[in-house]
């Protein structure tokens, strides 16, 4: 058995006239997250996460901010492509256990939606996708509202 974990990490500033992208859906807030694609924090974590379990360089690396194309793209479909580079490479998806940080608002409600919606792109099942969300207390930049983080760990597995 070849088992690999990975570990991804995510930061996007949060600013008024932006959606606030988060595990796939648009969750209402004053404030969205401003990026070159939809600035999900939380998938481009999970995508992070399993890049670098492949030991296949990073996001960055496979769709930079750079390129036109990707402008606005809707941050499943970077995901789909990850989960692809990773099946191209012989390894399949274990489980992930991911934290979102941020102050507001609140999102216990929207997990249950967002761990249903990476399971269908990812084709694995929801109970293999751990989501948790924490506020920094009202410390740092997560705290006064001007970002939020994410953060995943990742097992994969060897397959062929």
């Amino acid at each position: 058995m070849n088992l690999r974990i990975g570990f991804g990490y995510d930061v996007h500033q949060l600013a008024e006239n932006h959606h606030l992208c988060l595990g796939g859906l648009i969750i209402p807030h004053s404030k969205g997250t401003v990026g070159h694609s939809d600035g999900d924090v939380l998938i481009h974590s999970i995508c992070d996460a399993l890049l670098g379990a492949a030991n296949i360089r990073d996001l960055g690396y496979h769709f930079p901010d750079s390129s036109p194309e990707l402008k606005g793209i809707d941050s499943k479909i970077l995901l789909r492509k990850t989960i692809c580079l990773l099946k191209d490479k012989g390894y399949s998806l274990v489980n992930i256990d991911s934290t979102i940080c941020l102050q507001t608002p609140k999102i216990i409600d929207a997990i249950p939606e967002m761990k249903k919606k990476l399971a269908r792109v990812m084709e694995i099942e929801v109970e293999n996708i751990s989501i948790k969300a924490t506020t920094t207390e009202k410390l740092g930049f997560i705290g006064s509202e001007e970002g939020l983080a994410s953060y995943a760990v990742v097992l994969i597995e060897k397959t062929a």
